[in-house]
């Protein structure tokens, strides 16, 4: 019970630093742009690049012959290097794309009736999203401290810096990415959070009109 009061207390106090009705565009948000979405794809492409280069570190002796005949001076330890900053540079971000996701869910207005490709509607999806998002944000920070331990501490005088099971973990984390990500497509797609088109069209407005 408390954790439910202090839930709706949060919600808000954030409430209370959203703007005004008067202040939002057609895409209900004070800007023209989503930033979420933008900074989505920051966080997937740093995550992917950084376990795919960790891979190619892992299977590097494999690799050896290909790399030299198309004469890139390339190291295993280049490799890691890649995956780690990556990986680092991934779970900052992700907090920025997290807060985002937070402050532009606030101010989100589906569009009512429908439901997605999963069966769900517009609030269940955008529940599981807003769910999704700190479970992803909190397991990717995880695989930064695990990654870290690795790198300085458990595998630091071995070649192969990373644990198989680190990587099946990662590649586990691509799946659940992109089913958090096909929701928050949904959203927009199938609801048209945030959409300026489905909105006014919504509204009942002729979009040659309402568009510059």
């Amino acid at each position: 019970m408390m954790a439910f009061v202090a839930g709706k207390t949060a919600f808000a106090a954030l409430r209370a630093f959203t703007p005004v009705a008067d202040q939002l565009g057609p895409n209900q948000l004070p800007y023209g742009m989503p930033v979420h979405p933008n900074l989505v794809h920051f966080t997937i492409g740093l995550f992917v690049i950084a376990i795919v280069f960790d891979i190619a570190g892992a299977l590097f002796p494999l690799e050896k012959r290909l790399f030299r005949f198309l004469a890139l001076p390339v190291t295993r330890a280049g490799f890691h290097d890649v995956g780690w900053y990556n990986l680092l540079a991934c779970a900052a971000v992700s907090f920025l794309t997290v807060a985002a996701g937070f402050y532009e869910m606030l101010l989100a207005v589906p569009i009512p009736g429908g439901r997605s490709d999963f069966g769900l509607g517009s609030a269940s999806t955008m529940l599981w999203h807003g769910v999704g998002g700190v479970v992803v944000l909190l397991l990717i920070v995880a695989m930064t401290v695990w990654r870290g331990l690795q790198r300085f501490r458990w595998r630091r005088d071995l070649g192969r810096q990373v644990q198989w099971s680190y990587l099946v973990a990662g590649l586990g984390l691509f799946v659940l990415i992109g089913v958090h990500g096909t929701l928050g497509a949904q959203l927009a797609g199938e609801f048209g959070v945030h959409v300026t088109a489905d909105q006014l069209v919504a509204a009942g407005l002729n979009l040659r009109e309402a568009l510059p």
